[in-house]
């Protein structure tokens, strides 16, 4: 009897194309998605590069042979720099507090020592660690160097070389994250919330399903209510537990873990009302797609689990590569959390959202448009 029991559950499972999906398609594609972001291959073949400049205050050989090396540093990626010789140190300290850059160096006289500060945004934890060690070693070769050209070229007339004199030392300022109460957390919040965000809204277009087949759909249609009246009322129940989802979550950040909830508010508003009618739209048009409550529930696994950790949900995208960050973009999760990144981190204006707010809007229209498209077939069955 033991056989007849392991012989129907595997006829079972090789019948139930959703129950095989779950069981070996979901682990190889997570297993695949993480090797990618840490393992060999696209994720880190090669260190993601920094994004960085340089400002150069002193302007001698020596800064400027520093500035040299660091450029043939394989991890960095300098910007503007057909700018770099107009840039100041305020101008670079606005260009790391908005994105732009991750970290900027500036090269400075500390102690008629040579020596350097790394504007850094410290959300980004492995940066200041790589470009640290990175313009140590830039420091010390060009001293080197330097002093084997004063050595060779002995001069008895010659002062020393005060740039030379001592190692150099290399000072991490951090330019956001300096003076705010654990502003990480908000980060950390607002990934979780926008995957469990995308579960609920795909868990409530289910109840779509389950009306289509209880004929519980048929009845309401066949009353004065109209598929775009009934959509438009799930999209915006949906949108609305949604936002208090994303609220609740935020609430209990500032109560327990000290999240500024409060004094970014209008940002927090505008960024979590729009994101969750997005979602909401996702989970509809994800209903309207599947046939059954069963195929809806391994689709939303496998899509909103490989969201989340491409969009950086699951793990933070500066530890990605650039070619992943770009897959990142087609996610929903990625412009999410970096529209919540600029209220909470950043502190930008709220016009500093329009890209995010943009994107996640038509975003939703479109979800929204194609669900309505695809519930023809109800209509017509």
């Amino acid at each position: 009897m033991i056989s007849t029991v392991l012989e129907v559950n595997f006829r079972r499972l090789m019948h139930n194309k959703v129950e095989l999906m779950l069981t070996f398609v979901v682990p190889i594609a997570f297993f695949s998605i993480f090797a990618l972001i840490f393992g060999n291959g696209i994720g880190s073949g090669t260190t993601p590069k920094i994004k960085v400049m340089t400002v150069d205050e002193v302007n001698s050989p020596l800064s400027q042979q520093v500035v040299k090396n660091l450029r043939e540093s394989a991890g960095l990626r300098f910007m503007r720099d057909e700018q770099a010789g107009s840039l100041d140190r305020d101008t670079a300290t606005d260009l790391v507090r908005n994105g732009s850059l991750t970290m900027a160096i500036v090269i400075k006289n500390q102690n008629s020592k040579l020596s350097a500060d790394l504007l850094a945004d410290s959300s980004d934890q492995v940066a200041s660690q790589v470009v640290t060690a990175l313009v140590g070693r830039s420091l010390m070769l060009a001293q080197a160097d330097s002093a084997l050209r004063h050595d060779a070229t002995p001069d008895a007339d010659a002062e020393p070389n005060d740039d030379v004199a001592e190692d150099a030392s290399v000072h991490v300022v951090d330019v956001i994250g300096e003076g705010k109460s654990n502003p990480v957390i908000s980060m950390y919040a607002a990934g979780i919330a926008v995957m469990f965000l995308l579960f609920g809204a795909t868990g409530g277009g289910g109840s779509f399903l389950e009306e289509r087949e209880n004929q519980t759909l048929d009845r309401l249609l066949s009353t004065q209510l109209t598929m775009d009246q009934l959509l438009l009322g799930k999209w915006f129940y949906m949108t609305c537990v949604g936002v208090l989802q994303i609220a609740v979550m935020f609430l209990w950040a500032q109560l327990v873990f000290d999240v500024d909830l409060l004094g970014h508010f209008d940002g927090f508003l505008m960024m979590t009302v729009v994101t969750a009618s997005a979602a909401s739209a996702f989970g509809l048009l994800l209903a309207t797609l599947c046939k059954t409550r069963g195929q809806l529930n391994g689709l939303s696994v496998i899509l909103v689990l490989s969201m989340s950790a491409l969009g950086g949900s699951m793990v933070p995208r500066y530890v990605m590569s650039d070619r992943l960050r770009e897959y990142g973009l087609w996610t929903f999760n990625a412009w999410a959390l970096d529209g919540y990144d600029k209220v909470f981190w950043r502190e930008l204006p709220v016009a500093a959202l329009a890209p995010q707010l943009s994107v996640l809007l038509i975003s939703g229209l479109v979800f929204l448009v194609t669900a309505r498209l695809l519930a023809l077939r109800w209509e017509t069955d």
